[in-house]
């Protein structure tokens, strides 16, 4: 018997390496990668290391509110966006906390603006670590 913990397709994670804490997530299996809607993302270095800083507005219904990060590029990559369409983005790491599950995730950045959640958690970053109860939300958030 797996000890996996059980989601929901709806929880609120933490990535502390960014300094957002309660963000709501859509776990979406049919995604590879995690994606990250962010904004005025501009290519700059950490340590001589090549990153990327930019804005998160973590409160959906504030877009008012906005918190600067920097993080190393870990990778650019070609990926194909919910519409169909091919878009080059940039990639970073960053631990990721869901309950008392910690662990780290690649994230895309990317324009979600139009999209209901600001993130979505995608195979990749499930993958080893959670079953997923697709009728339920919030399973994991609340531990």
């Amino acid at each position: 018997m797996s000890t996996r913990p059980i989601i929901g397709h709806v929880e609120s994670i933490n990535l502390p390496e960014l300094g957002i804490e309660q963000l709501l997530v859509r776990v979406d299996t049919g995604a590879q990668t995690s994606s990250l809607h962010v904004d005025n993302i501009q290519k700059t270095y950490i340590d001589n290391k090549p990153a990327v800083s930019f804005d998160i507005h973590p409160e959906i219904h504030n877009v008012q509110k906005k918190v600067g990060c920097q993080a190393i590029l870990h990778d650019i990559r070609q990926v194909k966006s919910s519409n169909g369409g091919r878009e080059q983005r940039y990639v970073i790491q960053t631990l990721a906390i869901l309950g008392s599950h910690s662990w780290n995730i690649e994230i895309t950045l990317t324009d979600r603006s139009d999209m209901t959640y600001l993130m979505l958690l995608g195979r990749q970053a499930l993958a080893n670590h959670f079953y997923i109860d697709a009728a339920n939300a919030f399973l994991m958030s609340n531990k």
